[in-house]
């Protein structure tokens, strides 16, 4: 048992389980676009997030040699190191255009953890910043990017798909940010240190209301997806509302990561 606890914590600090949560949501923007065969976005938004959320929670911790590199930091080291050969690979099948994205999500990266200027912060620091950048980060690699690797055009469903993610995925970081109040830098200004978790709460649900309703403007609009939107909502709204300074680790890192995979395959079904 001991074995499959560290297993299991391995499979969420080395930011496996977020990057199969972001490999689900480009399955899913192939499935709405009837985009098929597309492994290199896939892939490369798999182990690319790998490589990228392991950088922003561990390059501090390195930089600064305020921890010693325990067994699974090492692993996580070198599990990382691999992911950004593929992430490499990977970036080289995409189209022309379509690294040049991706290029463009890495700067962003960088900047959300590096500090570009002297005696200046980080992005990962500029108060109330962290949750639009993250959701944008998350809405262009799974959306945008697959879009754009097999010449799509920008249609209005797009941009529908587009707000309905960007949405989806800002609820999702809130519960994140409730559950890590009491961590938080207070100068970070996250949403629940702005407006309380009350108000955080109301406002998430009020979000995934729109989500849903955003659905009547589809020019394909289907009732099995507005059915299925629908119970999508209702499961966020429901850990939203269930969020507390006291959860697991694993409420958020886990079970709130898990909806999008959850999402995929059950479209994967329909």
């Amino acid at each position: 048992m001991r074995f499959f606890r560290k297993l299991f914590g391995f499979y969420i600090n080395s930011s496996i389980h977020v990057a199969l949560s972001v490999y689900a949501l480009v399955q899913l923007t192939q499935i709405l676009f009837s985009i098929s065969n597309d492994f290199a976005t896939s892939y490369f938004a798999f182990f690319g997030t790998i490589v990228g959320y392991n950088f922003v929670k561990y390059d501090a911790l390195a930089r600064t040699k305020k921890v010693q590199m325990s067994l699974q930091l090492k692993a996580i080291a070198f599990l990382s190191f691999l992911s950004l050969i593929a992430t490499g690979y990977y970036f080289l099948q995409l189209e022309k255009i379509a690294q040049i994205i991706g290029f463009v999500f890495l700067a962003i990266t960088l900047l959300y953890t590096l500090p570009f200027f002297p005696n200046k912060k980080n992005a990962r620091n500029w108060a109330g910043f962290k949750i639009y950048i993250v959701a944008l980060c998350w809405v262009g690699v799974t959306l945008f990017l697959p879009i754009i690797n097999n010449n799509l055009p920008f249609t209005s469903y797009v941009f529908l798909v587009a707000a309905q993610r960007f949405i989806l995925i800002f609820v999702l970081i809130l519960i994140f940010e409730i559950i890590d109040l009491r961590l938080d830098d207070p100068h970070l200004k996250t949403v629940p240190q702005q407006i309380g978790v009350a108000k955080t709460k109301r406002v998430g649900v009020a979000l995934m209301v729109l989500f849903v309703l955003l659905e009547f403007l589809s020019t394909d609009f289907r009732i099995e997806f507005f059915a299925l939107k629908s119970a999508l909502a209702i499961t966020t709204i429901l850990f939203l509302l269930f969020s507390n300074e006291n959860r697991s680790r694993y409420y958020a890192s886990f079970w709130v990561e898990s909806i999008p995979i959850f999402w995929w395959l059950v479209v994967e079904t329909i």
